[in-house]
């Protein structure tokens, strides 16, 4: 549960504060490692993938190349909220690279991320009904049947990209059409009230990229009519999208204890409602690729790059105080939140000793 708002917003000062007290710059981006995890991530999760989609059906190596494709793909993917919190003119060689090297292909272009996520970090949208990765405004928590509704979603959910970019060119048929496709259809959220700022979306970019998943969503289906590729190819990339679908989505379960009830929260409000996690729990590990368990000092921080989430957690635990509240956002493992989706909207936190 929040912390009552008599708390303040001191303590957020205090860690900033303590931040800049080091002589290591923490903000300073180191371009070979995003290269390295991108390239690197890249060649494994489409040499599994190459090997999934050609091994006999349910055998050892078509399932064994479907976990290593899974897992790679969700790891490169991840990068895309690297991309989102790039400065406008950092590491352009790279966006671009990884919208070729990864957006394109896999029908998820950093175009349809960036702009809903960096509203999720706004203190005018994160909490309310708005948010577009707030996860209990799309799953209330308290019923195991509006998780599986959820889930039914998140199984549909590749299906309706892949439409939405199949049916791209519609969209240019009429302005106003092409305004709602743009507000309501442009953002990889489950929530359906959030609707995206027009105003703030470089058309020509956009419409490049949404154009070039367009020419990929074409490729499947004709590779199958014209006998280059099985039809079985169609659902073989499917459940590769759906697997990292699920993945993305049992993480976003536990990036934040989602105690708002709706309401504008405060700084302080809004990161003691987010989570660390520094332990060694497998899913954990499984779930937030690339340091994003720590989610809260990424809140707090948004522009630290994730080569530097970890070294600059544990310098902040070492220089801030033994009673300062940054320490309470660190919890057990993945489980430890998420389970809580679980309860019902009434059993307070506290009750389960949870922060």
């Amino acid at each position: 549960m929040l912390a009552p708002s008599s708390l303040g917003e001191d303590w957020v000062r205090d860690v900033r504060a303590a931040l800049k007290t080091s002589q290591h710059d923490f903000h300073q981006v180191k371009p070979w490692i995003y290269w390295r995890d991108m390239l690197v991530g890249a060649a494994i999760a489409y040499t599994a993938a190459a090997f999934y989609v050609g091994a006999p059906a349910f055998s050892a190596l078509q399932i064994g190349s479907f976990v290593v494709a899974v897992f790679w793909l969700y790891r490169v993917g991840s990068l895309v909220h690297e991309v989102a919190h790039l400065g406008g003119h950092e590491l352009t060689s790279f966006k671009v690279a990884w919208n070729i090297l990864v957006g394109i292909p896999t029908l998820t272009p950093s175009t349809f991320f960036t702009g809903h996520h960096r509203d999720h970090h706004s203190q005018r949208v994160y909490g309310t009904e708005q948010d577009p990765e707030y996860v209990i405004n799309v799953c209330p928590r308290g019923s195991v049947v509006n998780l599986i509704v959820y889930f039914m979603v998140v199984a549909i959910f590749p299906l309706l990209v892949f439409a939405r970019f199949l049916l791209a060119p519609l969209t240019f048929i009429s302005p106003q059409i092409r305004e709602f496709t743009l507000q309501r259809m442009s953002a990889f959220t489950f929530n359906w009230k959030y609707h995206r700022p027009v105003g703030k979306i470089n058309r020509s970019r956009f419409a490049l990229l949404e154009l070039a998943c367009f020419l990929r969503a074409v490729g499947i289906p004709a590779a199958v009519l014209l006998g280059v590729t099985e039809p079985s190819r169609i659902l073989q990339l499917y459940l590769l999208g759906a697997a990292v679908v699920t993945l993305n989505q049992l993480r976003q379960l536990a990036d934040h204890h989602f105690e708002g009830d709706g309401e504008n929260l405060s700084m302080s409000e809004h990161i003691l409602d987010s989570c660390n996690y520094v332990g060694k729990d497998p899913l954990t590990w499984l779930l937030f690729p690339f340091a994003i368990q720590y989610h809260a000092l990424h809140h707090m921080f948004p522009s630290l790059p994730y080569h530097n989430l970890a070294v600059t957690h544990n310098f902040l635990i070492s220089e801030l105080p033994a009673d300062s509240p940054y320490r309470d956002l660190t919890q057990p493992g993945w489980w430890s939140v998420a389970r809580n989706m679980l309860r019902r909207d009434n059993v307070p936190a506290e009750a389960h000793g949870e922060v």
